[in-house]
């Protein structure tokens, strides 16, 4: 597919068996990394690499070589600190500097640090301001390898940020308008619209890159409200003060009269489209995927789409409707817009795909068929939440000839499917996604084929 062209996605074992030799020193050399190891994979289900922002190397004789050989690439040549990254590999940075030492430290990442050291019952100085876009707190050193557990808001920076205590009261006031946002108006366009404004005020009050995570955290509060498995999941994980530090991506469904409007909401917010997904003739489904690097953000927005749309923009293109609604558009006829009413269909992090499987399932939740089951990516749902549906909504499609009656007596009765946590597990710095048997989970998401437990 030409358009996919600048986004074929490979593995690069080498570079994750790097790192993760660097981890096993770093469990080797110090006890509070090991016990956190530990406790992540029994308690959350997750492993350390999972939640690693960064690693600090000391400048040895051949690192530069191996990480370049590894592809990983520096864009800071002339600095007393080097920071590699992987532009192919979904792996985390490596910042490197002069000393003899071939192991200094590595950095986790955490949705807030006061909670990391709250649950350890243990207080240590947090440089950075809170709320900043970058906090940082040396928790353990031991055989002088360090621990540091970090914050981060829409940077890639390395240094602790000091706002001004103004700046606490923008933070708050714009978290709010978004938490507060009119999401269920009954005239959708005017809804979209003043979430367009609120997004550009955000903006300006924060800059765009907090701008962005701070809305992202707010959809998630409001997807997992709606979720359970994501309730269970997130309290697994914040005893141990992790938060979902462990994303992967946001997923979003649109009308298809909403979705170029969708597209450029984010596009406010900082995003760029990376890749188009297209689920198969069979499907009528299709997804641009959205990348803000700067905030490490991704996201996968999912729309209905004609077998002729594959070639368009559509992510910029506005779409006319269909006579038939697929799985993606009734899914937003019955519940809204993600970005109004429904919130995020799923939210995806990243776990260790049979273990989340088999603890989720000690807790009363199930997990659908795997979409993707290979040696570098693992990908299924768990089972759909169920959400009731307005009266309204279910006779304008009867109305509009978009159900049967049997379909909207169900709906009524039963509800249909709504929200899903996805347990995702990424091997080998795989960066991308399953662009081949996705036809199946659309397929078994749609509510027309949910059947009531």
């Amino acid at each position: 597919m030409e358009f996919n062209a600048a986004f074929q996605w490979q593995c690069h074992p080498d570079a994750e068996s790097l790192v993760e030799n660097f981890l096993a020193e770093a469990c080797a050399q110090n006890s509070f990394i090991a016990t956190l190891s530990k406790e992540l994979k029994q308690q959350t289900s997750t492993r350390l690499l999972d939640w690693l922002d960064h690693l600090v190397l000391g400048n040895s004789n051949g690192l530069q070589q191996e990480l370049q050989a590894s592809g990983y690439i520096t864009d800071t040549p002339a600095q007393a600190s080097q920071i590699f990254y992987h532009p192919g590999a979904q792996l985390p940075r490596i910042v490197v500097q002069e000393a003899e030492q071939s192991l200094l430290g590595i950095a986790v990442s955490v949705d807030s640090i006061p909670d990391f050291l709250m649950v350890r019952g243990i207080s240590r100085p947090i440089e950075g301001s809170p709320l900043s876009s970058y906090r940082r707190c040396c928790v353990s050193t031991e055989n002088n390898i360090a621990l540091w557990a970090i914050e981060r808001r829409g940077t890639l920076m390395m240094e602790p940020t000091n706002y001004d205590p103004k700046f606490l009261a923008k933070y708050f006031e714009a978290e709010e308008k978004w938490l507060s946002r009119p999401r269920p108006l009954e005239n959708e366009d005017e809804a979209l619209s003043a979430a367009f404004k609120l997004a550009q005020e955000m903006v300006s009050l924060l800059g765009v890159g907090m701008a962005a995570c701070l809305v992202l955290e707010c959809e998630r509060k409001y997807w997992q409200a709606r979720n359970m498995a994501g309730q269970l999941q997130k309290n697994r994980q914040d005893r141990l003060g992790m938060g979902w530090a462990n994303h992967d991506h946001h997923t979003f469904r649109s009308s298809r009269h909403h979705f170029s409007q969708l597209v450029r909401l984010f596009e406010i917010l900082g995003f760029h489209c990376r890749e188009r997904f297209y689920a198969g003739q069979e499907a009528g489904w299709g997804a641009q995927v959205m990348e803000n690097a700067q905030c490490r953000l991704v996201l996968f927005l999912d729309v209905d789409l004609a077998p002729n749309e594959l070639a368009v923009d559509f992510a910029h293109q506005p779409l006319p409707e269909l006579p038939t609604l697929g799985t993606v558009g009734l899914w937003c006829a019955l519940h809204g817009d993600s970005i109004l009413r429904a919130g995020m269909h799923h939210l995806e992090a990243q776990f260790m795909f049979e273990d989340l499987t088999r603890d989720l399932a000690g807790l009363g939740v199930g997990m659908m068929p795997p979409f993707s089951s290979f040696p570098y990516l693992k990908q299924a749902f768990t089972q759909g939440e169920v959400w009731p549906v307005e009266q309204a909504r279910i006779d304008s499609l009867v109305q509009g000839g978009k159900i049967t009656r049997e379909q909207a007596a169900k709906f009524a009765a039963d509800g249909a499917i709504g929200s899903h946590l996805e347990n995702l597990q990424r091997r080998e710095g795989y960066k991308g996604f399953n662009q081949q048997n996705v036809s199946f989970i659309i397929k078994e998401t749609d509510p027309r084929n949910w059947k009531h437990a």
